[in-house]
This record gives C-alpha cells, structure tokens and sequence, in this order.
C-alpha cells in the first residue's frame, strides 16, 4: 500500500503542533484558498505554495516517508517544526477531496529530498564507523570518575536524610523550599540528575496538604533505597544494578536484541520545563504482544523528535535498554513510514491492572506506574474526582489529580457516553492517568493528553 494510499486524521495532523498556538494558525490553513500547485507522490511527498504576506508564497514541502516520522521544510521565517504552513498543507491534505492531486514533486521539493537522503545516508555511514574507534582506556577512567562523584553524592544524601529524620519532619516545613534545591544542586554536582529530581520533590511536599507527613516519610525511605543500592550495588544482581545507575541518571545503551514488529502508536506526549522538554511515546507490538517506552528530549521551546501521532502503526526494530522491568527502548532501523491503523491493543480489567503494577514493583521500586489497556471500563464520577469502572465487575481505579485537571478527561467522557470504552494509560500508586481510548464500536483511536 502506497503511503498516499492512507489518509491521516485531521487530529492527527495536529498531534503534530508543538503548541497550542501552532495548532490554531495551522487549522486556518487547513483550506484551499491559501493554497497553490500543490501536489502529493506515491512515495510519500505533500508539497506546495502558500500565500504570505510577502510577495512570494512560502514554498512548503512534507517528506512522510521518514520511518521516524514527518520531516519538513518550509521557506517562512518560523523556527517552529513543523510551522503552521506545513501543518495547514497537511491538513489539506488529509481532507482527501482532491486539493492535492498525485503528481512529481517541483524541483525545489525535490532539491530538499535529495539532500535530505544524501545526509542520512552519510549519518548511515557514519554510524557504521569501527566500535574500536574509541579509546577504551579513556572511557573506563571517566566512568570511574564519576561513579566517584556519585558515590561522594549519594553519602552526602543519607547524611541529610538523617539529619532530617533526627530532627524532626516538622523541620522540614519550617526549611522551606530552598534547602532542598540547594540539596539538588549539590546531586547535580555529583553527576546523579536522577538523585537531584528526587530531592526536588521531596521540596515540594512539606505543607502540600493533609498526610503530607506521610508522603514525605514514603519518599524519603524510597530516596534512601536508591543512595542504599547504589551504595552497595555490587552485591545487587544484574539486572537490578542497571535499574539503580539508570534511577540514578547515569548514561546507558540500548543492550538487547532488535525486535522487528509492527508497532501501534498508544501515546505520545511532553513534559517541559525551563531547561528541557521530554516525549513520551508509548508503543505496543502486535506480534511480540510487548509495550514499550520511546524517550526523547529537546532544548526548551523545541519539539523533540520523533513524532508520532496516536493511531498510526510502524513496522520498525526497538532494542531494549537494560534494567529489571525497564520498557524503555531505542527506535532502531525504520521498514516503512508510519501510516494510519484500525487495530487496538489488547485490554485488561481493573483488578489485573493494579496487580501489573504489584508485579512490576518487585523489579523496580521506584517505579511510578506501567503501562496498561483497560477493556470495557466506565469513567464515572467518585464524589469530587473520576474513576474508570469495570462495566462488568465491582472495581474502578481512581483517576490521578494530573488526570481529572485535564481536558481529555471530557474527551474521555464524551467518547463513552456511559458506555463502556477501552483506555490506554499509566497505572500506578497515584491511580490512573488515561492517555488514549477507543469507543465500543468502529472507531478511530482518541488522544487524551
């Protein structure tokens, strides 16, 4: 099946925005009235002109055949990826009305593709270069160094957990925010990024609201277990050492054998803050029946790569990172670019989805929720919150406060209408943060983030 052959939604074209504002302007135009010589290939091009303010319309050009998903090129000032003019293209596009016929692409559009495959096939190149390369030796005194750094941080760290705990978690409120952000920064000294996100938290809880106490004890015997493990981490099995240097914020590499599967988009959103925006993107093989994590990052104010719109599907190779229970995994070599699918995960119920996380917590404590697909649940008001009831049990998982704040918490129960829907979305200790759904019947996969 040719990729023209596939039409994207137009939510999944705008699953594409890197901001809200991106996603207005591109949807103004969406239509043909800005729109000049545009065309599309079988292999996968969308191109065409936009009318501007200037006098000469931007030149707009989407390659869809990237396996890692849309790649683009647009001669506006923008430094937005994709712009609104990429976005309004596709969204032409994707109406399938005929505003953008098969045809070959200009020779502008096509400049843009050949130099995109000279690069990659020179990145190829590259990546091939011999593993010796590099100078061993150098690498193994580094990794010492900061295992030193680490180690000196961690102990720094049992020694103000005690200090807290001898005088008081009362103390911790009288402190203020401030003692731990400059215990975060003495983690960061320490090269242990994992160590220093922690101790942010830890400043965020003290007069957080009632059991605040508690939190704080919980988090502060889970910080302990992690400075504890890596402290003694020899004695660890394998598996479990390499879960403690990736909480810790340590490099790591993919290690396990590729798994070439067709790979079904669950979810894909960011998190940013000043510094740095994280995606998350959730995918689930149907042969290999296995979920798995792909993390990327961008300087702040820029989308990171790849994107992947919720609903497509991707036959592509993941390795696994290491670590016991760990889903992350590197996307690796890309068959063909990812294109719409009508195919759902399978679901569980309720009860088998709190017990995953049990499971799961035996590999990894510190482990905040795993991914899962409720089959058949009912989200339903619980006094001032939501839940999500199993229509044909007496269970329901409460939603977590990040959940029922956002907006796709109406989507959500707009799409099921009292009935019963399927959900993707993270479970964990906190309750349940929905991420994507299905209606009962037909029906395209709805994001919710």
């Amino acid at each position: 099946m040719t990729q023209q052959g596939v039409r994207w939604s137009a939510e999944q074209v705008l699953a594409l925005a890197p901001d809200a504002a991106s996603r207005k302007a591109g949807s103004k135009l969406g239509a043909a009235g800005p729109w000049s010589e545009a065309g599309s290939s079988d292999e996968g091009t969308v191109w065409g002109l936009c009318k501007g303010s200037g006098s000469k319309p931007y030149q707009t050009v989407v390659d869809l055949a990237d396996g890692a998903g849309p790649a683009y090129k647009c001669s506006c000032p923008s430094r937005k990826f994709p712009c609104k003019h990429a976005l309004g293209l596709l969204l032409l596009w994707s109406g399938g009305d005929g505003a953008v016929p098969s045809g070959s692409p200009p020779d502008w559009a096509e400049e843009w593709l050949a130099g995109r495959k000279e690069r990659q096939e020179k990145r190829a190149e590259g990546s091939g270069s011999p593993a010796g390369s590099a100078d061993p030796e150098a690498a193994r005194r580094r990794a010492e160094r900061r295992a030193e750094k680490v180690t000196a941080g961690a102990t720094e760290l049992e020694q103000r957990l005690a200090d807290l705990l001898r005088g008081g978690l009362a103390g911790a409120e009288q402190a203020g925010y401030g003692l731990w952000e400059e215990t975060a920064a003495r983690m960061v000294d320490a090269q242990a990024s994992g160590l220093a996100a922690r101790v942010r938290e830890l400043g965020a809880i003290p007069s957080s609201g009632p059991g605040w106490p508690v939190r704080l004890l919980e988090e502060c015997a889970l910080l302990h277990l992690l400075d504890q493990g890596w402290l003694h981490r020899e004695r660890l099995p394998g598996d479990l050492a390499a879960t403690v240097r990736s909480r810790l914020g340590l490099p790591t590499s993919p290690e396990g054998p590729p798994v070439r599967d067709r790979w079904l988009v669950l979810a894909q959103y960011d998190t940013a803050d000043p510094r740095l925006t994280t995606r998350r993107i959730w995918l689930h093989g149907t042969e290999s029946a296995r979920t798995a994590l792909l993390l990327s990052y961008g300087a702040a104010g820029r989308a990171p790569e790849p994107a992947l719109p919720v609903g497509l599907a991707l036959d592509a190779e993941l390795s696994s990172y290491p670590g016991a229970g760990q889903v992350r995994a590197a996307l690796g070599e890309r068959f063909a670019a990812p294109v719409p699918t009508s195919t759902r995960p399978p679901g569980v119920t309720t009860a088998e989805a709190t017990a995953r996380y049990g499971e799961a917590l035996r590999d990894d404590p510190w482990l905040d929720s795993v991914p899962v697909t409720l089959e058949g649940v009912i989200p339903a008001p619980d006094g001032d919150s939501w839940q999500l009831a199993d229509a044909d049990a007496d269970m329901a998982l409460p939603l977590t406060p990040t959940a029922r704040s956002r907006p796709g918490l109406w989507k959500l129960v707009a799409l099921s209408g009292g009935a019963p829907v399927k959900v993707f979305g993270e479970c964990g200790h906190r309750g349940f943060t929905p991420l994507a759904a299905w209606p009962q019947g037909p029906g395209d996969a709805v994001p919710l983030c």
